[in-house]
């Protein structure tokens, strides 16, 4: 009895070991960038918020994913990006997605490009629409220096037309 208990709890941890192993922790695209040597040709997994365009290149398609410090550009399949539907853009937050996929430092296939080739992609969270609340003291200060710019171009005119008089 005591000989099954403890297979079972080996089995489990090993599971546990693996399953961690397995599972690859998202790297920021500042560690990718400040150690792109050590990531160059590495399986990577990147989260982040889809922004831009997705721009169709043939079978494939460039996918801008941002993180909070820069975006990456994503190389991938037309398949795999099929189901993203929100963007980032002014008024809207993108899709958060995470990519697994071989990371180039200085990609031959895309000019020298730092990117992703992506294996797989997956929704984390829909994006959705925001609403950018208007400043209004910086609706005042436009008002104000507008009320401003029509008096001195009022002035200007004026000072022009005074002066073709005096000659």
């Amino acid at each position: 009895m005591k000989r099954a208990i403890s297979y079972q709890l080996s089995a489990i941890s090993l599971l546990f070991i693996f399953s961690a192993i397995c599972h690859a922790e998202p790297v920021s695209s500042v560690e990718l960038i400040d150690d792109a040597v050590g990531y160059d040709g590495k399986t990577v997994a990147y989260e982040g918020e889809v922004i831009g365009d997705i721009m169709a290149r043939g079978e494939h398609v460039w996918v801008n994913v941002k993180d909070a410090a820069t975006a990456i550009g994503i190389w991938a399949p037309k398949g795999l990006v099929k189901d993203i539907a929100n963007k980032g853009a002014y008024n809207q937050i993108g899709d958060l997605i995470e990519v697994k996929g071989t990371f180039n430092r200085s990609c031959s296939e895309h000019g020298g490009d730092l990117d992703i080739h992506a294996n797989s992609l997956v929704i984390l969270k829909e994006g959705y629409k925001i609403t950018v609340p208007i400043d209004k003291l910086k609706v005042r200060y436009a008002i104000l220096f507008g009320i401003i710019l029509i008096f001195v171009s009022i002035w200007k005119v004026y000072k022009k037309f005074i002066s073709s008089f005096g000659q």
